[in-house]
């Protein structure tokens, strides 16, 4: 009896999640095993490309990946092809504009081995590497091209839909900002320039605005933490809030005020709102959720309940799907994996 019962509360919190999840239909897992994130469209919808650090594909740490959309759903086997060097460790992919290449961050000219992690006794860290540089590679994994070269971190760069800009993030100046550059990579600009870590920008559909995380450490004691940190190419993103700018850094705006992380960001189809991951609700703090936000700050709405970790949200260009990271239907285990469902308003 205690089975029987156990079994059906179970399923009652099920439907109760499913029944919440309302702009959330169809919803489809896309990959099985391992951390699987960061996926975003090709400009046709058709493909995603993301990394992985699947110890079943024969990994190591994070590696980039073009995935099949329609095989992933029909196929629960699928092993989508490998588009880096298998070298290193690598992040943030995104497709560029003619969505036959693609663009992503990679150390393997600093170590062909995978960099160690740094961790820190009650602390949860991000590491940001120094031998982080931002490559574009073909679908046959060749590199095609490297688009920075200076000394320090550069990574979390994504394109335009316009298809004239990439925005990155960069620690050359001494601190982690924003930075823009042409599609070839020529013409790179600081855009931003308050103390903090500034990155995950993504651009609005008609490329003239960025939305990005940002830590703003405002005491003596929360800057020397985040300086001593950044020395040792570390930062402790526990404390993020929201913010939209213009495409050259002016009209700068905190969305929200939420408190906690607030991250991953990306807009909606009508440019009008934010969709976003946050931790903000939380009593114990690991648990992850998306929400939509106004971009003026108002009408936040909760999007996922299932689980303890929703992220990396991304609409596809039509607007009709939304891909994200979440490690519900996990069997337990730590796994995160990508889903994909139809966006319902």
């Amino acid at each position: 009896m205690k089975k029987i019962s156990f079994t059906i509360l179970a399923f009652f919190i099920l439907i109760k999640c499913f029944a919440q999840e309302k702009h959330l239909q169809k919803l489809t897992q896309l990959t099985f095993g391992g951390d699987n994130a960061e996926a975003y469209f090709s400009p046709d919808g058709k493909q995603l490309s993301f990394q992985s650090n699947n110890k079943k594909w024969g990994l190591e740490c994070d590696q980039i990946f073009d995935l099949n959309i329609e095989k992933a759903m029909n196929d629960t086997a699928y092993i989508p092809p490998r588009i880096s060097n298998g070298l290193g460790r690598t992040t943030c992919s995104y497709y560029m504009p003619n969505g036959k290449d693609i663009l992503f961050a990679s150390t393997h000219k600093g170590s062909k081995s995978c960099p160690t992690e740094v961790k820190m006794e009650g602390k949860y860290l991000w590491s940001v590497y120094a031998d982080f540089d931002i490559y574009i590679a073909n679908k046959k994994g060749t590199l095609l091209k490297q688009l920075t070269t200076k000394n320090g971190y550069d990574a979390e760069a994504t394109v335009s839909p316009q298809g004239d800009k990439i925005v990155f993030t960069s620690k050359r100046s001494g601190d982690l900002e924003l930075w823009t550059m042409n599609i070839d990579g020529s013409n790179q600009k600081q855009i931003t320039f308050g103390l903090g870590y500034d990155g995950g920008a993504f651009f609005s559909a008609d490329g003239t605005k960025l939305v990005f995380r940002a830590s703003r450490p405002k005491t003596s004691a929360e800057i020397n933490e985040y300086k001593d940190y950044l020395k040792k190419d570390l930062v402790a993103p526990t404390n993020m809030e929201i913010y939209t700018c213009n495409v050259d850094g002016s009209n700068l705006k905190q969305i929200t005020h939420l408190g906690k992380a607030n991250w991953a960001p990306f807009f909606s189809p009508s440019g009008n709102k934010i969709i976003f991951s946050s931790n903000h609700h939380s009593t114990k703090g690991y648990d992850f959720q998306l929400f939509m936000i106004n971009i003026d700050g108002t009408g936040l709405e909760q999007i996922t309940f299932e689980s303890k970790f929703n992220a990396f949200p991304m609409f596809s260009p039509d607007g009709k799907k939304l891909v994200f990271s979440s490690n519900r239907n996990n069997n337990n285990t730590r796994d995160t994996n990508l889903f994909i469902a139809d966006w319902i308003e």
